[in-house]
């Protein structure tokens, strides 16, 4: 905010216009001073306070402090009323005004003052000075915080005016010098919010150059200055640091910079690798994830195109097995929450998932956790053939002697291409891993076999081993009611097999037959790649659930959902966090030939187990938060495949493409305001069943807990719908029926008629048995 000639003297004063950053800058240095954004504000708050005083007139007025001010407005001079008499009624709105603006100043700086709160402001205020203070107030929060709402920031970045771009760059710069994770997801982001913009504006508009930038790896960390801001909780930014206000003040040195050379040349060789853009030089060290990440977007495509899941199957085989080769390398899964380095792919793993026109496949992921995959060095790699021969640590480091950390820098340029089928793992390997462990070794959850063995076969002691009876009682009933169904394989269906197995014992058969399963720092991740689909819908239901999620802890409404997180890479492309131990309901039926009910029998136990009360109870918790999100976000083409059930007996609904305003094909099948199938009821324990009540005043807690911080949610809503052409802010109407679902005129004993209402409804609806009967009828889906 600058001073024009008119302004007083004591404008005079004021400080300089902040500090932006032009769009074509090479060298990116510059964030807001915190001092000049607090300056910025108290001018807005000036120039209210001279429209007030001389409305009629161009004197010079004396101006102050904020606390003048105020106290100006308790006892106004008489002089300044007298001089403008006839506009007394201007001079009380435009005081009212100045009072606002100065409660609204101490709000920025109260503890009150949350990220949540810092982004509905930024995105109401039209004033730039109010903009450049929350702009640097982002400095103050924490980093996972910000993050959480990074899709709100980008898109306002990308879609509102000058000033609003202006206020977020800094923060945004600051960022990406300081983490390359956080660079590619600004820019995969940037690219994908700019996509809804005509192509003519997105070649030269300020999101396509910011991810120019970034790309271009001109934001890189540089020399640090010292300088911390005298007030708490902000910290002064010199044009030459590159340290985070936050702990995380980690430096990466140059020579490990220089290990990050280009994985792009070996990976061109590859059917997998896409074009790499143009334009500008690869820089070293975004490269490898980049070309990481295309590796397998590309592989997604690829499968599109092949007619059966069989043939898929053994292509996404065939591709992860020349990938698998160039690992590892200082590439990582960006949907976990841990630093690490990817070090293999167990190929023969992965699966092909249900869809009728794309190819999502699930991919198993073998890490090292380290303390900064940035600046950590790369792990050495251990040649798979030598596993047989070669066990334990000590046998399997020397291997490893002769390859130093910067031969497997270049990891997808260094390392043979073992092509021979002979050289890899397959399943019948692991099979025989597991025939040549020694005779003594039995599985952990084998209790009564392991007894037995310990005390029938040994002949060292001779000692009578005395067990309670009730024990055995309880072993035994454990054992029997513990016996999960184990899916047959399904050549339509590969993925039904992978996903049934539970996550614990895919783990210890995956360590067992990988070289690097002996160091303690080795973890297994999954990811769902996804092509051909637009994840910005999943992204902003992730974050509409996550927000929910965190407001009924808050409030301690005892309701389940389990949000997944969410990568966007681009308009058509992105990662999926797995839900673990699960599988989907079509699934179950396929597979069980059961219904629900007797399928909880079955892997449960019977009604009076502890067990089946316990997966009851996940149940009713899980339907009951799932059904109010389905009703508050408006979620349709719920059919059996898009509804999982885990080893626990809750639900977890996924796919959420069509929410709010939008439906599949605009058939408008799914009238109920959420999916109660008389299944559901029965699991429950029927229409006068305990727990059928306790579901119903579930939905009531939970939505009397949901409307109490409606704002929370409706904005990260809204603020997305700005710029957007998705299909979920179809029409004019998307925000207010959003709003009007949350019923904030009704009473709580009005809100409980309208949840028995709903739930009467949603039981009785025919277009939910209309709208599975069709799926059935057209993919299959039972």
């Amino acid at each position: 905010i600058g001073c024009s000639s008119s302004d007083s003297d004591g404008m005079r004063g004021c400080s300089p216009p902040l500090d932006i950053i032009s769009e074509d800058a090479v060298v990116l240095d510059l964030v807001i001073n915190p001092e000049v954004a607090l300056k910025a504000c108290q001018e807005v708050l000036q120039k209210v306070k001279l429209l007030k005083k001389c409305p009629l007139s161009q004197q010079p007025c004396d101006t102050g402090s904020i606390k003048e001010e105020e106290e100006e407005k308790r006892d106004p001079p008489r002089q300044i009323t007298q001089t403008c008499p006839q506009s007394q009624q201007q001079n009380g709105d435009q005081s009212s005004a100045a009072a606002k603006q100065s409660l609204l100043l101490r709000l920025f700086e109260s503890k009150l003052f949350d990220v949540s709160m810092a982004m509905s402001y930024l995105y109401k205020s039209k004033e730039p000075g109010v903009q450049a203070y929350i702009g640097n107030r982002l400095f103050s929060f924490s980093d996972e915080d910000v993050d959480f709402h990074l899709p709100q920031l980008l898109n306002m970045y990308v879609h509102m005016d000058e000033d609003m771009g202006d206020a977020i760059r800094p923060y945004v710069v600051h960022r990406c010098r300081q983490s390359i994770a956080f660079s590619l997801q600004t820019a995969w982001l940037l690219g994908a919010y700019s996509s809804d913009m005509h192509i003519s504006t997105q070649r030269h508009s300020r999101g396509t150059k910011l991810r120019k930038l970034i790309l271009s790896d001109e934001l890189k960390p540089h020399a640090v200055s010292k300088g911390v801001d005298a007030r708490p909780g902000l910290q002064i930014i010199p044009a030459d640091a590159y340290l985070s206000p936050s702990k995380r003040t980690h430096q990466r040195s140059k020579s490990d910079a220089t290990h990050c050379t280009s994985l792009g040349t070996s990976l061109k060789r590859t059917a997998s690798n896409p074009k790499v853009e143009s334009g500008y030089d690869e820089p070293l060290r975004l490269t490898p994830q980049r070309e990481f990440i295309k590796s397998l977007i590309s592989i997604g495509k690829q499968l599109a195109t092949l007619p059966t899941k069989e043939q898929k199957t053994w292509q996404l085989i065939s591709e992860l097995s020349q990938l698998n080769h160039k690992l590892p390398a200082r590439v990582w899964l960006p949907t976990a929450a841990f630093d690490h380095h990817v070090v293999r792919m167990p190929h023969t793993q992965a699966v092909v998932l249900n869809s009728k026109d794309k190819a999502p496949y699930i991919i198993y992921v073998e890490v090292l956790e380290c303390e900064r995959f940035e600046t950590s060095g790369i792990p050495l790699r251990i040649p798979e053939t030598r596993i047989r021969s070669a066990r334990s640590a000590d046998n399997l480091l020397p291997e490893c002697i002769g390859i130093t950390a910067e031969q497997r820098a270049v990891s997808f340029s260094t390392v043979p291409n073992y092509d021979n089928d002979d050289e890899a793992w397959s399943v019948d390997d692991i099979g025989e891993l597991e025939v040549e462990l020694p005779e003594g070794h039995t599985s952990s959850s084998d209790n009564i076999s392991q007894f037995s063995v310990d005390s029938i076969t040994s002949t060292e002691s001779k000692e009578p081993v005395f067990i309670a009876a009730g024990d055995i009682r309880r072993r035994l009933s454990e054992n029997l009611a513990h016996t999960p169904t184990t899916f047959r394989k399904d050549p339509e269906d590969p993925s039904a097999v992978a996903l049934k197995e539970p996550w614990k014992e895919k783990v210890r058969r995956i360590r067992e037959g990988s070289p690097y399963g002996h160091l303690p720092n080795w973890r297994l991740l999954s990811v769902i790649v996804k092509c051909g689909d637009d994840l910005r819908q999943e992204l902003l239901a992730f974050q509409v659930l996550s927000q929910l999620q965190s407001i009924w802890e808050q409030e301690r409404v005892p309701l389940w959902i389990k949000p997944y997180k969410i990568l966007v890479m681009s308009s058509d492309s992105g990662m999926i966090e797995p839900v673990l131990n699960a599988v989907s309901l079509h699934q179950v039926r396929k597979q069980s030939q059961l219904s629900l009910l007797d399928y909880f029998l079955q892997e449960h136990g019977s009604y009076t187990n502890e067990a089946f009360l316990t997966a009851r109870r996940n149940f009713v918790q899980s339907c009951a938060g799932y059904s109010l999100i389905c009703y508050l976000l408006q979620v349709k083409d719920r059919h059996n495949g898009n509804i999982l059930l885990d080893s626990e007996g809750h639900i977890i609904h996924i796919d959420f493409g069509f929410i709010l305003s939008s439906s599949p094909r605009n058939l408008g099948f799914e009238t109920s305001a959420f999916k109660l199938t008389s299944e559901f009821v029965d699991v429950m324990g029927g229409l006068d069943g305990d727990m059928f009540n306790y579901y119903k005043v579930l939905m009531l807690q939970g939505l009397i807990a949901a409307r109490k911080h409606m704002e929370k949610v409706v904005q990260i809503v809204e603020i997305m719908q700005q710029g957007s052409h998705l299909p979920c802010f179809h029409g004019s109407s998307t925000i207010r029926h959003l709003k009007e679902r949350f019923h904030m005129s009704l009473t709580e004993e009005q809100l409980q008629v309208l949840v028995e209402q709903m739930v009467d409804g949603s039981m009785r609806s025919i277009t939910t048995k209309l709208y599975d009967g069709f799926q059935y009828f057209t993919n299959g889906i039972m």
